[in-house]
């Protein structure tokens, strides 16, 4: 098969198309022949060198993939040979095909394309798993996302909706904040021209947000704890700009403040598995009515990986990246 190399990292130049074995499905695994799949943060990270894949994944990039399912490992009963899927994989996206567990797949939503399904699975599982399983976001409080243009915000952006949310986020441009009170949110802060805070203060009247998802880091921390009320949540899922740094944390105390986040990587098999049920159950068939749909922002073949980080790494982009594998 073909598959994208990357040998021992560095910048989006080091990615180069190869050839090697087609992986073979181990018990509960199913292999999918891709068609498309999905350019996160993390596969620039781990291009990198800075975000290792686990022990027992494939060393190629790639976290979400749709294809058809090409063959089945042994026990496995949910999925036929042929069966159109979407699924979230520890690694091997970039290539022509790649294993996953059957329990972390779902079936291609009604009308969807495959290149739009490519770009459903990392997004939703972080999102879910970090807003309702750890935020404990629910109906009728304010959510703060930073990043709203990005793939994972958007989806959040959607979230909110879906969940009866007031979502407020943060952009770089002005393009961004229309993009996104055009997908739902209810305000869309520049922080280029706008201090974050000061302007959750103003909307919010001073009582502040009761989630925020950031994915900025240590530079936003003393803000995100001024801009929480009492026993809100800050979920942390990555660190843009950077993971160390200092600040007071008597908020924290007087507000009742919870601090907390993860990686969708390292979580084990049956944590996954739950996140994908839950999603089946109160997600997917609203994908299925036309609704929560991704927005691609651009599609790349294969062989031009590296072009496709340079966009991501950019942060010009609204939405998902995708690589179109083979013909749909």
């Amino acid at each position: 098969m073909k598959y994208i190399e990357h040998g021992k990292g560095g910048g989006p130049e080091c990615m180069t198309l190869a050839e090697g074995p087609v992986p073979q499905p181990a018990p509960g695994q199913i292999l999918i022949e891709v068609v498309c799949a999905g350019v996160n943060r993390p596969d620039c990270l781990q291009r990198s060198g800075r975000y290792p894949p686990p022990p027992d994944a494939s060393p190629v990039l790639g976290l979400e993939v749709a294809g058809r399912v090409k063959a089945v490992g042994e026990g496995v009963t949910e999925w036929k040979v042929g069966a159109g899927v979407t699924a979230l994989t520890p690694g091997g996206g970039y290539a022509e095909y790649c294993v996953a567990a059957a329990s972390h797949a779902l079936p291609i939503p009604d009308g969807m394309d495959y290149a739009t399904a490519a770009a459903l699975p990392e997004t939703w599982f972080t999102v879910w798993a970090n807003l309702v399983d750890l935020g404990r976001l629910k109906q009728g409080e304010r959510l703060l996302v930073h990043g709203g243009s990005s793939g994972i915000g958007l989806v959040a952006i959607q979230l909110a909706k879906h969940l009866g949310v007031e979502c407020l986020v943060t952009v770089g441009s002005e393009e961004k904040a229309t993009f996104c009170r055009e997908v739902g949110a209810a305000h869309a802060i520049n922080y280029r021209t706008q201090d974050f805070a000061e302007e959750v203060k103003r909307i919010t009247g001073g009582t502040g947000v009761d989630v925020i998802l950031d994915m900025v880091g240590a530079p936003y921390l003393q803000r995100n704890l001024a801009s929480l009320r009492r026993d809100g949540r800050l979920v942390i899922v990555a660190f843009l700009e950077g993971s160390k740094g200092e600040a007071d944390l008597m908020p924290v105390m007087i507000k009742r403040l919870t601090i907390t986040g993860s990686t969708m990587r390292p979580r084990t098999l049956a944590e996954k598995t739950a996140i994908r049920d839950a999603l089946a159950a109160n997600i997917w068939p609203a994908l299925s009515r036309g609704e929560l749909l991704p927005h691609l922002y651009a599609r790349f073949p294969l062989a031009q990986a590296a072009e496709a980080h340079r966009l991501m790494e950019s942060s010009k982009h609204i939405g998902k990246i995708v690589l179109e594998v083979r013909p749909q």
